[in-house]
């Protein structure tokens, strides 16, 4: 069943219940607690940035000068208002958070890097790197 959701999250009840072998009531109850219980967070549309005119992608490394509680809020805030970053990891290693940044072009790019996220509140250091090819994009939960 989840299996099939991730890949086809518009399947329909009736579809879903007869492809599990299953009848589309306790199909439809089963969905339904998944959902109370956040195993499924949402449904959602797989957009292509490119389509949209998003022709670069890249990662951003982010270092804070101070890791106060105060300073990571003020940052995750400010963090929030920027549509282009459209995931955001506080991470091990030699960085404190990686970004996945969108942005139209590399001139785009260097906007959003040199006038939005360098000055975001307690940052200190910021590091890109441009994807030249999406090798794989696969959002779902592996089922083992």
């Amino acid at each position: 069943m989840l299996s099939i959701l991730q890949g086809e999250g518009r399947v329909t009840n009736i579809d879903l219940a007869e492809r599990i072998g299953m009848a589309p009531s306790p199909c439809l109850r089963h969905v339904k607690a998944l959902e109370a219980d956040g195993v499924i967070e949402g449904y959602s549309a797989r957009l292509n940035r490119r389509a949209l005119g998003f022709g670069v992608l890249a990662f951003v490394q982010i270092n804070l000068s101070q890791h106060t509680d105060d300073s990571v809020e003020r940052f995750t805030e400010a963090l929030g208002r920027l549509s282009e970053v459209t995931e955001c990891y506080a991470v091990t290693g030699d960085f404190d958070y990686l970004l996945r940044v969108v942005a139209r072009d590399l001139d785009d790019l260097g906007e959003s890097v040199l006038r939005r996220l360098l000055r975001l509140p307690g940052v200190k250091d910021v590091r890109s790197t441009i994807v030249l090819d999406v090798v794989k994009n696969a959002p779902p939960v592996p089922l083992v």
